[in-house]
């Protein structure tokens, strides 16, 4: 059975190649129709409308096998996405599962989805941390060490790859040693929807990772690619393409940490404590990775003003809320009056579900890409650190609501089970950083009832019946029944 054409054979070379032709008009509309399919694609109906800006090449080394990723703009959106879709040619299915053919060319070329090649990903592997450029059809690709070290630690010979499952923005690759202990395993993070300038899941926690952070993965290197941007003065722009970090095996995340001790009625106190001590630790290296900005009325008028244009989104998507506008705005104007502390760069978007808990070492942080809602230049800046503070508060909650959900215990036990984590978390977070977030009261309630408003749109979009966590959160921060206070 044929499906989507990308490509054609390129005869003269002997192996198959991706071509500009490869990325005609007609190509890229049959190709829409697998990436409407993908967990990553960020469309809410329809097909996308693809339009090529070219792709980059990785070298393989293996016969009759070639390796690309091709850059494609989905014009359909109000706000175009520009997607990144690595690719293999094949002749012959070996060692590709057919569940990831993505189409048969017209000589009988196969197509898969790079990601779950093993001769894509060690193309990538050795692109990433080989320090080489890949040139193709407009776009140059180039690969970057991170360390002293980290060309030490690479053989990607003795690696055996696999994609992590559950990804949803982004496609993941876990590189694990052929022989146990052979090789420290890695983690290569393929990002799939592209912009320019720096991504904060790379910058940030290889700033972390360099300065000695014990709180992240050693970073490996980052891919970083350069393409055509009419939108630009230069014409051109670029962006990351993939990055590179150490895994960590036999992990658990700290959400199901606390969903099991929510559900049992076990303490937690400590573990909260020692996210608090955690979350301070890697704001203080931020700090001083990347500097510190006063806080200005006039440049932080524009966060108070996006609280106001989310909860006018709220209020659109979610009419439960329309009734609680004005208490809302309120606690906003309130915020806008008080005394901020310094801004700098955060997480972003730190809940329970981006630390894990590794064998051997203090939580550990990852994805530090922001919320995926907020426009990228919104999470490229200086921040509110108490904005990665209410998160993990709202994150408390979202524990027990998720308890609820299941009907797992009482409800006086888990807003008691809350209330305990969240002063835990609060006071370990105020013996690092020297002063208390409570101090910022105004501040920290406005933030946590605009990451709540931002809950309930999301839920109300993807998890309706979810809704009423941040809802029930949202009665009880106005009537301030704040546990942790």
């Amino acid at each position: 059975m044929r499906r989507n054409s990308v490509g054609h054979m390129d005869q003269g070379a002997g192996r198959p190649a991706v071509t500009d032709d490869a990325l005609s008009a007609a190509t890229l509309e049959r190709l829409s129709t697998w990436i409407a399919g993908q967990r990553w694609y960020g469309g809410n109906a329809g097909l996308p409308r693809l339009r090529a800006l070219g792709s980059y090449e990785l070298p393989t080394g293996t016969p009759d096998v070639a390796a690309h990723a091709l850059l494609v703009m989905d014009e359909a959106p109000a706000r175009p996405v520009l997607y990144q879709v690595p690719v293999t040619l094949r002749r012959a299915p070996s060692g590709v599962a057919e569940e990831h053919l993505i189409g048969t060319l017209d000589d009988g070329t196969l197509v898969f989805d790079g990601p779950h090649d093993p001769v894509f990903t060690r193309a990538l592997l050795e692109l990433l941390t080989g320090g080489t450029v890949a040139i193709d059809s407009g776009v140059t690709a180039q690969g970057r060490l991170s360390g002293t070290d980290a060309a030490g630690r690479v053989d990607p010979g003795s690696l055996v790859s696999r994609v992590l499952t559950g990804e949803q923005s982004n496609s993941s690759i876990i590189y694990e040693p052929r022989e146990p202990g052979a090789a420290r395993p890695l983690i290569c993070k393929v990002y799939r929807r592209l912009h320019h300038g720096e991504n904060p899941d790379v910058t940030l926690p290889t700033a972390l990772a360099e300065g000695g952070s014990p709180h992240v993965p050693a970073s490996i290197g980052a891919l970083t690619g350069t393409w055509d941007d009419v939108g630009r003065e230069s014409g051109r722009a670029t962006g990351h393409l993939a990055f590179a970090q150490e895994f960590l095996p036999g992990v658990e995340d700290a959400w199901r940490v606390a969903l099991r001790a929510a559900a049992t009625g076990e303490p937690f106190a400590g573990p909260a404590r020692e996210l608090g001590v955690a979350t301070a630790e890697v704001h203080a290296s931020l700090a001083a990775a990347f500097g510190t900005r006063a806080a200005t009325r006039e440049r932080d008028l524009r966060a108070v003003e996006a609280w106001h244009r989310r909860l006018g989104t709220a209020v659109r998507e979610v009419p439960a809320l329309a009734p609680h506008r004005s208490a809302i705005e309120a606690v906003y104007a309130r915020a806008e009056d008080a005394t901020w502390p310094a801004l700098q760069r955060i997480h972003g978007d730190l809940h329970l579900g981006q630390v894990v808990a590794a064998p051997g070492r203090p939580w550990v942080l990852l994805d530090f890409e922001g919320e995926p809602l907020r426009p990228m230049a919104e999470r490229t800046g200086n921040d509110l650190a108490l904005r990665d503070v209410a998160g993990m508060l709202r994150s408390f909650d979202y524990a027990t609501g998720s308890v609820a959900q299941s009907g797992g215990a009482s409800d006086d036990d888990l807003r008691a089970w809350a209330g305990v984590a969240r002063r835990a978390y609060l006071d370990g977070y105020a013996e690092v950083a020297g002063e208390d977030p409570r101090a910022h009261r105004d501040l920290l309630a406005a933030l946590e009832l605009d990451k709540a408003v931002y809950e309930a749109i999301y839920e109300t979009r993807t998890r309706p019946a979810w809704v009423t966590i941040p809802l029930t959160a949202i009665d009880r921060l106005l009537a301030g029944a704040d546990p942790a206070s």
